[in-house]
């Protein structure tokens, strides 16, 4: 348990380095990817040689007796949610930093890119069930209070990870279209159908953070184990050729299964190692879109 002092001194850390990243590298590549994808009615005119006949306005058409078309515009506030995973398994990091440590950073970073376009945030933070939720809201306290939540808030319950949970709280709470980002290292039970839901609701990015010996072991003898999820405990020869063809086959059917289920809800996903420069990613992924 962290005391508050550690708090706020990782806070302040993770603010200095992440609004810095965002306000000089992030925030363009947010504001083109993300800006404009939504569309509000603004008024009705008289059509005019050139317009998208889809556009027009039958019933004023009809009224006036000559064509009129409707009239849209940039939505300039957006709403930005994050969905974040803080089961147990994100506590593990064999290299360089924890996965719960990378997945504050990539949520403090967005975060800051979102409210450097004056646009809300929200958060929904989950384990093996919705844990807490932060309605989207401005201004740089509230970024402030979402670091604090990433940094500090440890999950109640430690009985696995429930993604599906978080999606139908974000599909029940928030009815106007979202930018939503969902980082988890996706080990969880099924949620196909929420996730569809939810991709057709939302502009839907999920970021996959994952450790090196998440999907490979390596040869380090007789080790005792413990899931993360379950607190089970064994004892694996990591020696054992078979039994490291096994882990990562495990791993490899677990990466089929969530890939393949964003592909077919037709959500966005990338996938950030913790040894890796995840600045590259993003930027990679944004420039992408």
């Amino acid at each position: 348990m962290l005391t508050t002092a550690e708090i706020l001194k990782r806070v302040r850390r993770i603010e200095i380095k992440t609004r810095g990243l965002s306000n000089h590298i992030f925030a363009g590549e947010y504001h083109s990817t993300f800006k404009g994808r939504g569309m509000s009615f603004s008024e009705v005119r008289e059509y005019i040689p050139g317009d998208d006949v889809k556009s027009i306005d039958w019933n004023v058409t009809a009224r006036f007796s000559h064509p009129f078309v409707k009239v849209f515009e940039e939505e300039r506030e957006l709403t930005v949610m994050l969905l974040v995973d803080i089961s147990s398994s994100s506590l593990f990091g064999a290299h360089q930093r924890l996965k719960r440590e990378l997945i504050t950073e990539i949520g403090a970073v967005i975060s800051f890119a979102a409210a450097t376009n004056q646009d809300k945030v929200g958060v929904i933070f989950f384990s093996d069930k919705v844990e807490k939720f932060i309605p989207p809201k401005k201004g740089r306290s509230h970024i402030l209070r979402i670091i604090r939540e990433l940094v500090a808030l440890e999950p109640k319950q430690t009985g696995g990870t429930n993604i599906e949970a978080a999606l139908e709280c974000l599909n029940n709470v928030l009815k106007k279209r979202t930018i939503t980002f969902l980082l988890s290292d996706f080990i969880s039970k099924p949620y196909d159908h929420a996730l569809q839901i939810a991709a057709r609701k939302h502009d839907l990015v999920g970021i996959q953070v994952y450790d090196t010996y998440d999907k490979e072991l390596p040869a380090a003898g007789l080790v005792q184990v413990m899931d993360a999820e379950t607190n089970e405990m064994q004892w694996l020869d990591t020696d054992d050729k078979a039994v490291r063809i096994q882990y990562a086959a495990a791993y490899d059917q677990h990466k089929k299964y969530f890939t393949q289920s964003f592909r077919k809800s037709g959500a966005s996903l990338m996938s950030v190692k913790t040894d890796e420069d995840y600045v590259k990613v993003l930027q990679g992924f944004f420039k992408g879109r």
